[in-house]
């Protein structure tokens, strides 16, 4: 909103300064301000409510040194985290780019799902929550919406690059500008986008490529998969809007898995939006990704304010959710956190980064697989159950190890770190 107001002001009244607003950085910038002024106003405010209403969360007993004392501790936080993320968004970012309408989707969409899982659980007294189908149906039909918005949509473009050595060209063309080609033997080619010097031109279209982390020419079509068929491209859906829906739960998931110590899916979530930004701004910017060899997508730039605001969410809440927490974001911040993380990722064509860039959640989400599948299988074949883990997930075994849990959260931040910046690397490791 605040981007239409001081555009209309610069343009109708040319005020001083009021074109700042036009630029991406100062956007993005400016979101991770007023999300941390959200959290810091009202976060205290919400937890006082919730204290009110008394949201308490419910503790079971595990045998963990401190786990007791956060019985009562309110639940629901993720509503300081979904405020912070959307009130900046609406403020500042372009409103009619189709990937912040999908990430505000995604945000209120997966955080109602939560939601509904947490008020279950505090008012209806049922520990159990939403039931398990519903919460799958709830992130499928999320994720459905998005790959078939992703595939089907006008709006969504992946701009591909040719190289034309022989050419004629209007003096007077710049980079952007959509012009028409003649090759030196007076062919004309259609109308392509100008890049940098004059040689490289593309061509906007819908597309189901992605890209390969660690290699070169590392692109990969969905509907190569379906290359036994005669026209693959057409039906490519079959295969991308199932892997999007299988992405966005599992991520979600993983991010509500790994909820379980103060500060933990949050300080982790941070990080990991920090390098989507990243991501983001160099896919939506036509020089930059040309420059590092990657897909420009034209708007994704305008994911970057939308990122700034997730970073900033998850930070401030840390004001009140680091150790010992004030508040607990509940799955109804948990499972918004890993579906943005799952869709930014998706729409900037990262996505087979997750593994590498969410290797915590990825971690934290195969510790409980391990745990559970070896407790069955010995049970069945010795008739006693064992276990790989002390406790899974796997926080909660380096617990019965000893370790404090800000000591185990600041370990996992320093390997999300770690991560974080092994997946930038990717841009030129190839």
């Amino acid at each position: 909103m605040l981007y239409y107001l001081f555009d209309y002001l610069d343009k109708a009244f040319d005020i001083p300064g009021a074109g700042v607003f036009q630029f991406i950085t100062f956007r993005a910038a400016m979101a991770v301000i007023v999300s941390l002024v959200i959290s810091a106003v009202f976060g205290k405010r919400i937890i006082a409510m919730l204290l009110s209403k008394q949201v308490g969360e419910t503790v079971r007993d595990l045998g963990l040194d401190g786990q007791l004392q956060k019985q009562g501790t309110p639940t629901m936080g993720g509503l300081i985290i979904i405020a912070s993320i959307v009130i900046p968004t609406l403020l500042l970012a372009k409103l009619e780019n189709i990937y912040i309408l999908m990430m505000l989707l995604v945000t209120v969409g997966l955080g109602l799902v939560g939601f509904l899982d947490d008020y279950i659980k505090v008012f209806k007294k049922n520990k159990e929550g939403l039931a398990g189908k519903f919460k799958i149906m709830g992130q499928v039909l999320i994720g459905l919406i998005v790959g078939s918005v992703l595939y089907f949509n006008k709006d969504v473009k992946i701009r591909d690059y040719e190289t034309i050595y022989a050419y004629q060209l209007q003096a007077d063309s710049t980079a952007g500008d959509l012009i028409e080609v003649t090759a030196s033997n007076g062919v004309r080619i259609d109308a392509k986008y100008l890049i940098a010097d004059g040689r490289f031109y593309s061509h906007d279209g819908p597309s189901m490529k992605t890209t390969i982390p660690f290699l070169k020419n590392n692109e990969f079509d969905y509907s190569s998969l379906l290359g036994f068929l005669d026209n693959p491209g057409s039906l490519a859906w079959i295969i991308f809007i199932p892997i999007v829906i299988i992405i966005i739960t599992a991520v979600s998931n993983g991010a509500n898995i790994t909820d379980g110590i103060d500060g933990l899916a949050t300080g982790t979530s941070a990080i990991i939006g920090g390098a989507l930004a990243l991501f983001a701004y160099i896919s939506g910017n036509i020089i930059l990704a040309k420059y590092l060899n990657v897909m420009y997508i034209p708007g994704t730039g305008e994911l970057m304010i939308f990122s700034a605001a997730f970073i900033g969410a998850c930070v401030g809440f840390l004001w009140y959710n680091a150790f010992p927490a004030q508040v607990f974001m509940g799955d109804t911040g948990s499972l918004a956190l890993g579906g943005i993380i799952a869709c930014l990722a998706i729409i900037i064509r990262k996505e087979l980064l997750i593994p590498l860039l969410c290797g915590i959640f990825l971690v934290e989400n195969l510790s409980v697989i391990i745990q559970v599948g070896y407790f069955k299988y010995t049970k069945r074949k010795y008739g006693e159950g064992k276990r790989v883990f002390k406790m899974a997930p796997l926080h909660h075994h380096y617990q019965k190890l000893g370790f404090h849990e800000s000591k185990i959260v600041s370990r996992f931040w320093v390997v999300g770190i770690m991560l974080a910046i092994l997946s930038i690397v990717t841009l030129k490791l190839r």
